[in-house]
């Protein structure tokens, strides 16, 4: 049996003519994150508190071929338009879905795009446009963004080179053989225009800059660049050491964008420079690194910026699209930008100016010990709304699993090891713990936004991570590298801080207020000695319903959830047949509310669903 044919299983290929007509418009996840305000919200109430403990599944389909070895994860959430659900899935390969049956209507597998660097990595979905007749689906595959006809599956030849933008090229500076730059996330359309980001290395060789550019939908010409790492003459520029532009890499969004289309404003927000953890050879602030960046879509200018960390040594990038929101302000309505950091904090920005809507205090931190480096002497202390994580680890916030477990953290595996406020800075030679870690609080999952209650929601981890820098080999043209990204653990590998270790949390906006906080997450093997749930390190978002639930898989588990948005708890839950890195979606087609996960292998996943692919729900018909 041949990939294709696989795929393709008992299913004919469907013409998508033959998609089934609908009486009435039925409500679709068109967009990465539901909407171009990135809510991660869907007005479907089909699936209700009530009767969630009948949802079962309704179809299954496994894009993971027999006797083939799996690369990367599937990362995506899938939009779906007209009936039709579009995915990136094994292999970075993109198929056209029937939504209300999971038939397959076309797969692009074989499309070459040249020589990849590496393995297959990660693509979390597709972006749609159309203009009349002209529907097209572009798709981030590694080095290139593809133009694919969204009725045939086809390359569309006439955009740019043979129906694909190479990443490395327009970026208004040369690179290197060391710098490589691909696409994981979905860009963003704006009338006539795709606007893409990036992600290159974190260093300490050299890496691309993380600039965000924006091409014609029908040729694929650039249209305008917004360069996130200032050039000569351009505002920021005296942020940076004066070669920076050219040698420094990094400031790039990679957890997608938001849309203001009444405005004509995109939202970008960007992640560290590079090298991540040493940045003597950057000195100064670092704009537009690690900043909500408002640009007009128009034409790239920028409109404002707020920087959340200074000279970023943290790796606190922010990690998704910033919500946009429409709080209670003073007792007014206020248009706001709502982003979630690794930090373990919302900046809530007013999404004219900028300016943050509660005080946001620049406070002293600790100096770098490192040489050449000059940390930045102070950072932004959000102090509403109140963190949803906790952002310290010291010596009485180590885990007791067991007598065994605490010593042997406290005695051996935390022996040495810095445990430091927040925004420490690494050291040279010695362990220094970093929490919120590398992947938050807040990852690339981002928030869902409950507009009609101002309530966010978000799952995030509340895990230690550490790193410790060590002089560059002799000869090497950066001087210092690190020893890996690090997570102190006990000897049965959980993690060192006391549990919950990942959890869902619901922050009132309107009044700044954590409603409530739950775990996300559980190990049978700890649940069966009696102890609660503790929740897990997660990866993926979760997404609102106006039904009152929240849907989110992304724990080590392998388990898909609903929870109820009153109080967080766990109203139904479905083992996968693979971990669910990936933010779900929801739409309606064939008049039945469906919900979708999409999963990757893992040897811990105990159900019998599809190891790397989609799996769809919905109520008994």
């Amino acid at each position: 049996m041949n990939r294709r044919n696989f795929l393709l299983g008992a299913a004919a290929l469907l013409p998508a003519a033959h998609i089934r007509a609908q009486t009435k418009q039925p409500w679709e996840w068109r967009s990465y994150a539901a909407d171009a305000a990135s809510s991660r919200y869907a007005p479907l109430d089909q699936i209700t508190a009530a009767n969630v403990e009948h949802l079962e599944v309704s179809w299954e389909l496994e894009t993971l071929p027999p006797r083939v070895r799996p690369q990367g994860t599937i990362q995506c959430t899938p939009i779906v338009v007209d009936g039709v659900m579009y995915v990136t899935a094994h292999g970075l390969n993109a198929h056209a879905i029937e939504a209300h049956t999971g038939k397959l209507i076309w797969s692009n597998d074989g499309v070459d795009t040249g020589p990849r660097r590496g393995a297959a990595g990660n693509s979390r979905g597709v972006t749609y446009w159309k203009d009349g007749s002209d529907e097209r689906i572009f798709a981030p595959v590694r080095e290139h963004i593809l133009a694919i006809n969204a009725k045939t599956g086809k390359l569309i030849d006439s955009f740019g080179s043979n129906g694909a933008i190479e990443l490395a090229n327009g970026l208004d500076r040369e690179l290197s053989a060391t710098e490589s730059i691909v696409s994981t996330t979905p860009g963003v359309v704006f009338e006539d225009l795709l606007i893409i980001t990036s992600r290159p290395g974190e260093g300490p060789v050299k890496s691309a800059p993380g600039h965000i550019r924006a091409y014609d939908c029908r040729t694929g010409q650039r249209r305008w660049i917004f360069h996130t790492i200032p050039q000569p003459g351009e505002f920021g520029f005296d942020t940076w050491s004066p070669q920076s532009w050219k040698t420094s890499g990094g400031a790039n969004c990679w957890g997608g964008m938001s849309v203001d289309h009444q405005r004509g404003w995109v939202f970008v927000a960007t992640g560290s420079p590079t090298f991540d953890f040493w940045g003597g050879d950057r000195k100064g602030s670092n704009l537009f690194a690690n900043c909500v960046i408002c640009l007009d879509a128009r034409t790239g200018k920028r409109i404002w910026h707020y920087q959340t960390v200074h000279h970023d040594l943290f790796d606190y990038d922010l990690p998704c699209a910033p919500n946009l929101v429409t709080v209670m302000h003073n007792g007014v309505p206020r248009d706001a930008v709502a982003q979630v950091g690794k930090t373990g904090w919302v900046y809530l920005l007013d999404r004219e100016t900028g300016e943050p809507l509660y005080p946001i205090e620049e406070r002293p931190v600790a100096a770098s010990t490192v040489p050449g480096e000059e940390a930045w002497p102070t950072q932004p202390f959000v102090t509403n709304p109140p963190a949803f994580s906790r952002q310290y680890f010291g010596h009485d916030d180590v885990a007791h699993l067991s007598d065994e477990s605490y010593n042997y953290l406290v005695n051996q595996r935390l022996e040495g090891v810095a445990l430091s406020p927040q925004f420490t800075p690494p050291a040279l030679d010695k362990e220094v713990v970093v929490f919120p870690g590398y992947h938050g609080g807040g990852l690339w999952g981002g928030a869902s936004w409950r507009a009609d209650k101002g309530i966010l929601f978000v799952n995030h981890n509340e895990i230690p991570w550490s790193l410790k820098l060590v002089r560059a080999a002799e000869g090497s043209d950066h001087p210092f590298e690190h020893t890996g990204y690090l997570r102190p653990e006990d000897q049965e590998n959980y993690p060192a801080i006391k549990p919950p270790w990942g959890r869902m949390s619901a922050i009132d906006l309107n009044n700044n207020k954590i409603l409530w906080q739950t775990p996300l997450g559980e190990y049978d093997e700890l649940s069966a000695k009696g102890l609660p749930a503790t929740g897990s390190y997660n990866r993926g978002g979760n997404i609102a319903t106006q039904g009152g639930l929240l849907f989110a898989a992304a724990s080590l588990d392998c388990t898909f959830r609903a929870f109820d948005q009153e109080n967080g708890a766990v109203l139904w839950k479905h083992s996968l047949g693979g971990i669910g890195t990936a933010t779900p979606a929801t739409y309606e087609a064939d008049g039945r509310q469906f919900v979708v996960i999409a999963t990757s292998p893992n040897s811990k996943a105990k159900g019998s669903g599809p190891k790397a692919g989609f799996t769809a729900y919905a109520l008994p018909a």
